[in-house]
């Protein structure tokens, strides 16, 4: 799901026989659902009780159905040693400190065993290189935990433009969306006395000079959507009480995307663009610029995504074909342009865009940065990672230099210095522990800064990249890591993952706590790159939007049934793991094929399709899922429903189920309504929600060191026992 958090970002055949079934000593299924269902009838909705998520009886009820699970997952004697190892490897002194310059200086957010919730910390470029950089803490969030008697996780920064001295911390309570800021002082290291605070909630916030900023927040009735993200950005100038910041820009309730986001833009040759992003659904926004006279309307395509400034250009990414007022010239969707912003400034609905970057039938953009003076930009040519290096030329025009990155691995921006034009790459595979490249990009070269060690024995292991045909004859791609020697009998526990949505490309990482805890113990991982994606650009995700999403449940089936087929593994031995939108994805194969699945985790999911829109902030969802005030997509969103479609006379795997009450995005309660309605058909499930760790697996590396081996030791008594 798109990630609307204030700092610069959940996660997996042929159809069995009733012969094969008894063969292995499961009970007769009912007859496969085969697509979406004709709608349940409506029945009385029991469990909206459950949406009162912090009330006493519903805690209680949480309670009970968390202590029947560990007293089941927790006392199984693998339980322990899986939550040691993934600790361990969590906390690792060797995994690699990730870089983020600023003004020069390179700075890391850290957690191991020393410091559970983290520090920020910084050192020199050159200290950053060598093998044991002399660390000094900027930010210590566990001792500010224990000061403010408060379970702060850090959501990162935002800085003050160019100097990047200035910066708002985004404080979170547990984990969740919602944030406090504070404004603290790099240099020093310390909160500004009677500095920028603005108090907990779903804020946006933008530095527009160092005594004033715009900021979106809850500012009364009306000030927020029906998402529950701000539409009213106010400026607020140093010593002015917050109540009285001026408004400057207001959207509407019914805008139901992410909120309206200030921005502002600042490139080393002096030029400064001040942005508002109003977003009005899901991917679909308008970008208003600050003139003389107030914001202005640019004449964009609502599915456009403006990324930087470089030179006096500002960069966009189109996900929409485009054909700019007044011209013929189309630009293809997935295209990456500029726009000369002095022109824009003199006129704001006649753009004249320039390509940067144009799709082909196999590659699509993936990132960009800025440094001072060139860009960077990643790409997936068929799900392998590439990366460029783009310089504007006196004519106006854009060149490309291509940086040698290896196949096999994921290629991503880390961070690009805007004082000089040095930046990080990381590259990482399944098997390959990852690794940092400090790139320089006026020459376009590239050198290794920084390896990890490997966190588990890959040396029995092998990755595939492979092909399934969905059922509408669409090639899917997936990847499978698998020992050297697997037998092709169908007899391998098999752990198969996707997330299917939101444009999300999932692409090959360490799997350093996976491969520790299921690969060295003889399991297969299975990655697949279905429909809803962004692997192959915007269409690839476009094409499962709404009441098309059944082609996105149609290609991760095909997938399962290509590894049944492959004889790689069985229904007997073939698991399934995905969270959030992957949550969802996992409830509607759980429904539509629970012959196929021995177990199945769900994770802090979407379940309830016909309620999502009123719980937490699912209204700002109805741009990937259709609204149930549409007749037809309602219809639809009834048919798929896990927990409208879930049936009592139906044999369904036993499930895991998780999720958090600190969530703010999804929330717990289509958790819960879930499996209430699984115990009131007296189906078995296993349940846990943690109180702590917002839409994720826990707030620090314990909770999710024992949120993981929990996964592990259902998934290891499913598939292993």
């Amino acid at each position: 799901m798109k990630m609307p958090l204030i700092q610069p970002v959940i996660c997996p055949t042929l159809r069995a026989i009733a012969a094969a079934t008894m063969a292995f000593g499961l009970l007769p299924v009912a007859a496969p659902q085969s697509g979406p269902q004709p709608p349940v009838a409506d029945r009385p909705d029991n469990y909206t009780w459950l949406e009162d998520i912090h009330g006493e009886r519903q805690m209680a009820w949480v309670k009970a159905e968390n202590a029947r699970t560990a007293a089941i997952l927790e006392k199984d004697s693998r339980f322990a040693a899986l939550k040691a190892e993934a600790l361990k490897v969590l906390d690792s002194p060797e995994r690699l400190p990730d870089p983020e310059f600023h003004n020069g200086a390179v700075y890391n957010t850290w957690q191991d065993a020393d410091h559970v919730r983290g520090i920020v910390r910084r050192t020199t470029l050159s200290d950053y290189l060598t093998a044991e950089p002399k660390w000094e803490t900027v930010l210590d969030y566990d001792a500010l935990s224990k000061t403010d008697k408060q379970s702060w996780v850090g959501h990162g920064t935002i800085c003050l433009q160019p100097e990047e001295e200035l910066c708002l911390a985004a404080l979170s309570a547990g984990g969740e969306d919602a944030a406090t800021l504070r404004e603290m002082d790099l240099k020093t290291g310390k909160f500004v006395e009677g500095g920028f605070m603005i108090p907990r909630g779903k804020l946006r916030a933008a530095w527009v000079d160092k005594d004033t900023l715009l900021v979106g927040r809850e500012w009364g009735p009306g000030t927020m959507s029906e998402a529950g993200y701000p539409i009213t950005i106010r400026e607020w100038k140093r010593g002015q009480p917050l109540e009285n910041a001026r408004e400057v820009f207001r959207g509407d309730v019914k805008d139901n995307g992410y909120g309206d986001n200030p921005s502002v833009y600042k490139d080393a040759q002096g030029h400064r663009a001040v942005l508002v992003e109003r977003d009005l659904t899901t991917f679909e926004s308008e970008y208003y610029l600050m003139l003389p006279g107030g914001f202005k309307k640019l004449g964009l395509p609502r599915k456009a995504e403006i990324g930087g400034l470089l030179d006096g250009q500002l960069l966009v990414t189109l996900n929409e074909d485009w054909t700019p007022d007044g011209q013929t010239t189309s630009f293809a969707q997935g295209s990456v342009v500029s726009l000369a912003l002095a022109a824009v400034e003199n006129d704001q609905t006649r753009l004249r865009p320039t390509v940067v970057f144009a799709p082909t039938a196999e590659e699509f953009e993936q990132d960009l940065a800025t440094t001072k003076n060139h860009l960077l930009l990643t790409t997936l040519n068929h799900v392998q990672g590439r990366a460029y290096v783009y310089t504007m030329g006196r004519d106006g025009q854009w060149t490309r230099k291509a940086l040698p990155v290896p196949d096999n691995q994921t290629v991503g921006i880390v961070t690009a210095s805007r004082t000089d034009d040095r930046f990080f790459l990381s590259l990482s595979g399944f098997l390959t522990p990852p690794s940092l490249t400090l790139g320089d990009a006026a020459d376009g070269s590239l050198r290794l800064a920084k390896s990890q060690k490997p966190q588990f024995d890959a040396s029995r292991e092998v990755v595939e990249q492979l092909q399934a045909t969905s059922k509408d004859g669409t090639k899917v791609p997936y990847f499978v890591v698998h020992r050297k020697d697997m037998p092709y009998d169908g007899s391998n526990p098999t752990l198969l993952t996707a997330y299917g949505g939101f444009q999300v490309s999932n692409t090959p990482g360490y799997l350093a706590v996976s491969g520790k805890l299921w690969l060295e113990r003889g399991g297969v991982y299975a990655l697949a790159n279905i429909r809803g994606g962004g692997e192959f650009g915007p269409a690839w995700h476009e094409a499962g939007l709404k009441t098309h999403r059944q082609r996105i449940y149609d290609d991760f089936y095909a997938v399962a049934q290509d590894l049944v087929a492959r004889k790689i593994t069985s229904s007997r031995r073939l698991g399934i793991i995905g969270g959030s939108n992957g949550g969802l994805l996992m409830g509607v194969e759980f429904i539509q094929h629970p012959e196929m699945w021995r177990a199945v985790v769900i994770q802090v999911p979407l379940l309830d399709m016909l309620a999502f829109e009123h719980l937490s902030a699912g209204a700002s969802w109805v741009g990937e899922y259709g609204s149930v005030s549409v007749p037809e997509e309602r219809a639809f969103l009834a048919s798929i429903s896990p927990y409208n479609q879930l049936k009592p006379d139906v044999h369904y795997p036993e499930p895991l189920i998780f999720t958090t009450t600190k969530d703010d995005r999804v929330g717990p309660v289509h958790a819960r309504k879930f499996a209430a309605r699984m115990e009131e058909f007296h189906q078995p499930f296993f349940y846990d929600e943690i109180t702590e760790g917002g839409h994720g697996a826990g707030a620090d590396n314990k909770q999710e060191a024992r949120t993981r081996a929990e996964y592990y030791t259902y998934l290891m008594m499913k598939l292993m026992d």
